[in-house]
Parts: C-alpha cells; structure tokens; sequence
C-alpha cells in the first residue's frame, strides 16, 4: 500500500488503490453466495469510510511565476488574474469515488471505491474534451465555488535546501469543508482578497449555456444508461478482459473511452483516436475524421459535415521504474498546449488528473474522494459534487511514468497545427528519443492494425528524429505485440 502525499489528503484519509484492484468477489467455486455478498459489502464499506473523509490541506502557489490550466496561463500577482485562475480550475469537471449507485453488472459492487480511480480520471479528461467540442473555449461556470485552503505567495528564486523557494507572506484563501464559506487569513503581512465574485462581459453567456453543461455532467451519472458512467465504462472494458473491481491502466481506459464515444448517438460529430506504439498516424486520424472518405457512393446526400473533431490519447511510458528527468520539459511544455486536455496518470497505483503546472509541479484533480451518488436525471440536480474548489499540487518527481496524454482538434486546420505545436513542445536537447511521434502514414502501411484497434502494442524501438514528424517508410516494421498495457519503454 502506498503512502498518501500531503496535497492529497484532502480526499483520502489514508492508503491508496492497491495494484490488482480493490474489491473483488470471491472466485472460490465452492464458496456461498452469501459469504461473497457480506464480502463485498464489508470492503466497500471499509473504502467509504476510507475516502469519504477530508483533512484540511493548504496548498501554496508562487505569485511570481505564472501557473498554466488547460494552455493557458496566469500570473497570480493580482486579484484580477487570481479571480481568472480560480474560474479556470474550479470550472473543470470534477469525477470521483460514488457510493450507492445502482449495482454494477456481474457484480454485487454500489460503488467504485478503492479501485475504480483511473476510470474516474479518464472521465474527467474525456469531460474536458467534450466541453472544449461543446462550449465556447473561455467558458467558465457561472456558479464556480470559492477556493477554500490556497494561498498565493511571492517565493524567492529557489534554493538547494527548499525545492519551492523561501515564501513572502502575502494574500490567501482559507475554509472549513464548506467551500463557500472563504476566510480572511490572518497572518502577518497579509492583504485579503475581495471574495466577490467578479462578472465579466461573458458572463451572460456562459449563463446560457448552462443546460448543456448540465448535460455533459449527465452523461457521467452513475446509472446504466449514462454513456459515460461507470457502469456503461465497466461492460467496455469486459471486451479487455476488465471487470468491475479490477485496476484499470491509463492504456485500457483509452480505448474504453474510444469505444463509449463510438457507441454512443448522444454525442455528436466527434471521434476518439488512440495511439499505437507511442506514434500518431496522421492519415488514419484524416481517415476516421474525414466524412468525405468515408461517404459511400451510393449516398446521393453527404451524411454532415465535412470533417468530424477528434480527440487524441497517446498512452506512454516515461521510464522504467520511475520518470525519466529527460521528459520532465517535455510534459511541461504538453500542459501549457491549448489544445492539450489533460493527462491521466498519477502516482503508483494511485490516479490522478493533471491539468496543469507551476515550477516544478504538476496541477491535478484527485478522484480519491467517496461521495453520495447524485441523480442526474432529476430537473436542476445540484453540480457542486461535480466541481473542486481546492487545487492541489505534486512534484513532477513523483508522477508516474505510465499515463495517457490527451489533445482536442476541432477541425482539419485545427488538427494541422495540433501537429505542429505538439512536435515543438517535444523538441528536447536532453533527450534523443520523444516521448511520442507523428508519421505521415497509417499504422497498416508497418504492420500495425488500424486505428480502431482495441489493443495498443509495443514497440521495442521507437525511431529518434530532432521534428518528431517521421516520413513514411521510416518507421521499423518489425513490432512486438504485447498486452493491453505494455507500452515504449524511453
């Protein structure tokens, strides 16, 4: 069982998802079915309790360096940019544990506690790609909760015996559990913030678009007929040999959600591609995102628009046992992307999102915190279980090197310059090979199933190239087929 860093307390009150999954049911032919049920039932019991409390945890971000959330960044050296950040993280759905949700199928299992964090990781980076698809690029939810135990300060130049720097006491949030209730601080030197919520010219707008992100947090509901539930992600993952109780990697929750998106006719206009071998093919992403290829002759009228959106998950391994330091620029450089959507990853069995940075730490949105399931089908279900109010933050250090990077293109020109954009942010002089590549073919043109595969692969070579953008013919074609979570090792 794996210790509980400090930023994370404020969702788990101690340990962590234990590799191999966490409640599982007997498997003992011979054992009653009785004894099973009472089995489950204490162990998810033991895991509400387990995540269903919180400790007060401050996190300190620097007001002199700027703090990046979804591609875009803030200086946190005024109130007006302090205002702008916290509508930036604070607006970014927020899924996690849920107890007393309608049994999930093949099992006796109400909840997903203990082991169901990276399918709740994985939704939240699908969630940010469907509210980029829907919603204007700036919106921010009108109803966005106060910070509740932040502070900002100015730190001096980091120094070899203090990893952040030396703090100046300045201005800060502190609360109860209650996140709409702020403080003042009263430590020496500090200047208080107006908690007033600022209204901005958008504000208007983003007003109206509230029915449809309502919608979007719907469709993450805990019951069978959500499309991204975890109940319709746990039948997915049976085709991966996944069952409710199991650990779910970052690699086999790509595909899930490829295939939830496909399923599904609640979304539209939108595809999922999954990377194969740490390597982006660029013509089978304008193949499943090109209507007018696919459009068969014998229709006498386009079925929609010409090119449909695509989200991108590249599953990778940044290392062996730990991060290479050689990516740590890298995966940087990825968080400050605007068309980045965040990585699922973590720590060693223990799911985390990252949505972000600042120096020499990862911004992230913990799902390790249990609470009641909320019906969504009910007219105005409250949303503020669905939205986190106290960022949290790791050291890069820490992060684990199995993870699922994801990037949004709405359209052709927007998937173009996706290209362009991801191969500078992996330009690094410290390390020769890129934690992934673009080539120009499709993956059949190397031996490699096509995009719709439901496996990822391995490739015990991965081709080095200062652009990251590989002409065809380049790439090796003799591939190891591995498991559904190996991945290149760099």
């Amino acid at each position: 069982m794996n210790s509980v860093s400090p930023s994370a307390v404020q969702y788990v009150g101690g340990g962590t998802d234990v590799g191999g999954g966490g409640t599982r049911e007997a498997t003992s032919a011979g054992e009653p079915d009785e004894v099973d049920k009472l089995k489950t039932k204490l162990m998810s019991a033991w895991n509400n309790v387990k995540y269903g409390w919180s400790v007060k945890s401050k996190t300190t971000f620097n007001k002199s360096s700027p703090v990046t959330v979804m591609g875009h960044s803030y200086l946190l050296n005024s109130e007006d940019e302090v205002e702008r950040f916290r509508r930036a993280f604070v607006s970014r759905l927020w899924l996690t544990y849920r107890k007393e949700f309608p049994q999930l199928e093949g099992s006796t299992l109400t909840t997903d506690c203990g082991w169901g964090c990276m399918l709740r990781s994985g939704q939240m980076l699908l969630a940010q790609g469907l509210l980029v698809h829907l919603l204007p690029r700036d919106w921010s939810w009108p109803d966005a909760q106060q910070f509740t135990d932040v502070d900002f300060e100015a730190l001096r130049p980091r120094s070899p015996s203090r990893a952040g720097g030396v703090p100046i006491p300045s201005f800060g949030y502190s609360s109860s559990r209650t996140p709409t209730t702020p403080q003042k601080t009263s430590r020496p030197g500090s200047t208080a913030l107006n908690h007033t919520q600022k209204k901005r010219p958008e504000s208007g707008r983003d007003r109206q678009a509230e029915p449809l992100h309502r919608r979007v947090v719907a469709w993450f509901g805990d019951e069978p007929p959500a499309p991204f539930g975890v109940h319709q992600l746990v039948e997915l993952g049976k085709s991966s040999g996944k069952k409710a109780g199991d650990w779910y990697g970052p690699s086999v929750v790509a595909h899930i959600l490829r295939k939830a998106v496909a399923k599904t006719s609640e979304v539209h206009n939108l595809a999922v591609y999954v990377a194969q071998d740490c390597t982006v093919y660029k013509k089978d992403v304008v193949h499943l995102c090109d209507q007018s290829l696919n459009q068969s002759k014998s229709d006498p009228e386009p079925s929609g628009p010409g090119w449909k959106s695509v989200i991108i998950l590249v599953p990778v391994r940044l290392g062996g046992d730990s991060l290479n330091p050689s990516y740590i620029e890298c995966v940087r450089n990825i968080l400050r992307l605007e068309c980045c959507i965040g990585i699922i990853g973590g720590k060693p069995k223990h799911s985390l999102f990252f949505i972000g940075c600042q120096d020499e730490q990862l911004l992230y949105l913990d799902p390790h915190y249990c609470q009641a399931v909320v019906d969504v089908t009910q007219d105005n279900f409250p949303l503020e279980s669905f939205h986190c109010s106290s960022p949290r933050k790791m050291p890069f250090s820490r992060m684990d090197p199995s993870c699922t990077i994801g990037f949004y293109a709405k359209n052709k020109k927007d998937f173009e310059s996706l290209c362009s954009a991801v191969c500078v942010a992996l330009s690094s002089p410290e390390e020769k090979y890129p934690i992934f590549t673009f080539v120009e073919g499709q993956a059949q043109d190397y031996g490699l199933v096509g995009h719709s595969s439901s496996h990822p692969h391995s490739d015990s070579s991965p081709t080095p190239g200062p652009a990251h953008m590989l002409p065809q013919g380049k790439l090796s074609q003799s591939n190891n087929i591995g498991s559904s979570d190996d991945f290149v090792f760099l």
